[in-house]
Parts: C-alpha cells; sequence; structure tokens
C-alpha cells in the first residue's frame, strides 16, 4: 500500500506504522491545543499578578501548593466514577466555560481582587493537571515500545503550542484586550475537546492488549468505566511501590536543581543587567531559544534516542550536564554560564527529560497511570517547589558564597544522575519483551 503524503511528512519525524498516523496527529493536535491556550492566558496571569501585587501574589503561593493537594482525591474521585470518555472531554469543557466566565468578570473589571486571586491560584494548578491528564490517556493508549518512539514529536505539539499560544497573545491583546485573550483561549479548549473524541474514537477501534470486557457480538470491548477505587490510592501506591518513589524522587531532584537555578538567575541577572527592559528582553529571547530548540529536538532527536538508547539515557543526558555545568559555574560565575545553563536545562526537560517520565508509566496498570501519576505531578511537584525556595532562602541567610549554592547544585545533580540511571533499569527490566 502507498504511504499517504501526510504518513510520509509524519514519518520524517518518527518511526510511525501506518495503523498509529491518526492518533499520533490528534495528539500532537490535542497537546498543541491544550498548551497553546494555557501559553495564551499565562501573560493574563502575571498581569493580574501586577494588579494583585507581590504581597497577595506570595501568599497565593500557599494556596496554590494547598489546592494541588486538595485535586488529588477530587480528581481520584472522579477517575473513579465517570468514563474517561466523558471525563477528559468533560475537564477541558469546564475549563472553557471557567475561562470565559473569568474572562466576562475582567471585561467588566480587571481590577477585581477577588476573581483575580481566584485566577491565579486555579491556572497555576490547573497546568500541572492538564498535562498529567494528557500523558495519561496516551499511556492507555500506547505500549512502551509505541511510547520510546512516538513521544517525542507528540510532545511537539504542546511546544508548537507553547510558541504560537503567547505570540497570539501579543499580537492580539491590544485589540481584543485580556479578556479577549480568555475567550481566545476558551475556543482552543472547546479544539481540544474536539481533538479528544477523535481519540477517544481511535481508541475504542484499536485493537485492545488488555482491560477489556466481552460484548453480545463476542468482540473484546475496552473497559471505559469508573476505575473505582478509593480517591486517596493514588498516595497509598506510590508510599508502596519503589519504582513508583523513584519516581518521585526523580521529579523532587528536578524541581530542587530548577529552584537553585531559578534564584541564581535571578541573582545574576539582576547584577548584570541594570534595566528591567533589558532584563524583559533577555528572559524572552530566553525563551524563543529553549522553545526553538526543544521542538528541533523531539521532532528529530527524542524518539531515536529513546529507541536506540533507550529511557535511561532520556533521563540522565541532562542531569549529568548539569552537574558538570554546576562545577563551570564554580570558575565562570557570569550571565553567560548561568544563561547556557538555563538554555540546558529548560531545553532537556522539555525535550529530553518529560517526554522520558512519561514513558516510565508505560508499564504500569491503568490505576497508577492516573492516580498515582497525578499525585506525584502535582502535589509532590509543588511541594519540591515550596522546599526548594525554602531551603535557597536559608542558604542565603547563612551567607552562602555563590560557589557554595554551585556546589550544592552540582551535588543535588548528580543524585538526580543516579536516580535516573535506576530508574531507566528498573523500566527495562519490567517492560514486556517485544
Amino acid at each position: 500500500m502507498t504511504a499517504s503524503p501526510l504518513h510520509r511528512l509524519v514519518s520524517r519525524f518518527a518511526k510511525v506504522e501506518p495503523g498509529e498516523i491518526a492518533v499520533v496527529v490528534a495528539a500532537f493536535l490535542l497537546f498543541f491545543f491544550v498548551l497553546g491556550s494555557y501559553f495564551a492566558v499565562r501573560p493574563v496571569r502575571e498581569t493580574v499578578a501586577t494588579v494583585l501585587g507581590t504581597e497577595r501574589v506570595a501568599d497565593l503561593w500557599a494556596y496554590t501548593a494547598f489546592f494541588a493537594i486538595l485535586a488529588v482525591p477530587l480528581y481520584g474521585w472522579l477517575v473513579g466514577k465517570i468514563r474517561r470518555s466523558l471525563l477528559l472531554p468533560g475537564i477541558y469543557g469546564m475549563v472553557a466555560l471557567t475561562l470565559a466566565a473569568i474572562g466576562a468578570a475582567f471585561q467588566a473589571d480587571l481590577g477585581d481582587l477577588q476573581v483575580g486571586m481566584f485566577f491565579y491560584v486555579w491556572i497555576s494548578v490547573l497546568n500541572l493537571l492538564l498535562v498529567s491528564i494528557f500523558w495519561s490517556f496516551l499511556l492507555e493508549f500506547f505500549d512502551g515500545g509505541q511510547a520510546r518512539r512516538l513521544f517525542g514529536v507528540i510532545a511537539a505539539g504542546g511546544t508548537l503550542g507553547a510558541l504560537v499560544g503567547p505570540a497570539l497573545a501579543g499580537l492580539l491583546v491590544t485589540r481584543i484586550g485580556n479578556a479577549g485573550i480568555l475567550y481566545l483561549a476558551a475556543c482552543g479548549f472547546l479544539a481540544a475537546i474536539v481533538c479528544q473524541r477523535v481519540l477517544i474514537k481511535l481508541w475504542y477501534a484499536k485493537p485492545a492488549r488488555a482491560a477489556t470486557s466481552p460484548s453480545e457480538d463476542g468482540v473484546p470491548r475496552r473497559n471505559d468505566e469508573g476505575l473505582g477505587g478509593n480517591p486517596f490510592a493514588g498516595i497509598f501506591i506510590v508510599l508502596k511501590s519503589r519504582y513508583l518513589l523513584g519516581i518521585a524522587s526523580f521529579v523532587v531532584l528536578l524541581s530542587l536543581v530548577n529552584t537553585v537555578l531559578y534564584f541564581e538567575q535571578l541573582r545574576i541577572v539582576s547584577e548584570t543587567f541594570v534595566d528591567r527592559e533589558q532584563r524583559t528582553q533577555v528572559f524572552a529571547l530566553l525563551d524563543v531559544i529553549v522553545q526553538s530548540l526543544t521542538i528541533i529536538a523531539q521532532l528529530f532527536f527524542t524518539g531515536r534516542i529513546a529507541t536506540r538508547l533507550g529511557v535511561g539515557a532520556l533521563l540522565t543526558i541532562v542531569p549529568a550536564v548539569l552537574a558538570v555545568g554546576f562545577l563551570m559555574l564554580l570558575a565562570f560565575n557570569v550571565f553567560g554560564m548561568i544563561a547556557v545553563l538555563l538554555v540546558m536545562r529548560r531545553w532537556g526537560e522539555y525535550a529530553f527529560i518529560r517526554p522520558g517520565r512519561e514513558m516510565l508509566w508505560s508499564t504500569l496498570d491503568t490505576e497508577s497511570k492516573y492516580k498515582a501519576k497525578s499525585f506525584i505531578d502535582l502535589p509532590v511537584y509543588r511541594a519540591a517547589d515550596y522546599i526548594g525556595a525554602q531551603a535557597k532562602t536559608a542558604l542565603d541567610a547563612s551567607g552562602s558564597s555563590p560557589a557554595s549554592v554551585a556546589l550544592v547544585g552540582a551535588g543535588l545533580a548528580v543524585l538526580w544522575v543516579l536516580n535516573g540511571a535506576w530508574l531507566g533499569r528498573r523500566y527495562r527490566r519490567q517492560e514486556p519483551s517485544s
């Protein structure tokens, strides 16, 4: 059979079988609309933060962590009671309606503090949950071999959205206002519902490997019923599994290294660039460089590295580079060095680490993919952010030098490498032989 033009195009970036092309395109577009809509809204969130003021925003970080913890049992209860074919499009519909309602409130008064605080916390919790549920469903769809081949090119859809979303917001905000940006993002989530419905239809049509139930005609049907169980089951699943505790430790180390780099970035940029507009230009340039490098890597390298070198390589490349980079920061504590480390960290996280983390879940059962995964992706991640920030503040208060901070960062990165290597080996042992 002659390959279609679309199949030939996608096959340039990943080894896609003819029967996989529809789901890869649908998943690519779904991730594009989800992250594109979120990243279009994020500049509005930062504008709202300037209205709220730094003291209120600092207080809202505690609320964000609190509601991230509350979201886990709520999501666990929903997954337990509602079919995924209804729940997942329903979540995107809820997001679209909420964005439209907040947009209407902002259209009346952008300075409404109560609405602004709700919006800031809600969108900050939501972004991690949206990414988590996207990958949870794909992990039901693909086996381990498919995940290694295809997750890189699918992740590129989200990266493209992260480029297009804020670009559209910047171009259109003077014409449609901040409320209009929220309406635009709501439309993006409505498009995500269409993509999710297409994926669900393809999921039903795909031959099931497991989790099926008989039907009247004798053809196996996918078990789309609610997962049942305890809404808090994800916590207990993680605590009972060394493998999942390893994934949680990986996320904690990732967050701690990110926090060290983030605060060092703030210090060095503040010392190097006196003009605030220059600082904004620097951060914007770094964003463009990171997203551009990421989409190239996701299209051409991520799947090939995972297939040929294994998931462990995706998990260890970046922390190994950062360990060396932190040591170099001891000798060259200047903006150029921190800029290189920032680009490497963020590019590597989006291009290699995030797809690799998602692949780790491909060997696990459905309940783990939804309940345990959301527990690690939300409260564990946010708690590590908070602990890292407090630890960095304590280091600064104790009078630690930049060299000491760099050594701490290097030590954390080495632990991160060891943790990633262990996870890669465990994943290889757990994966069924093809």
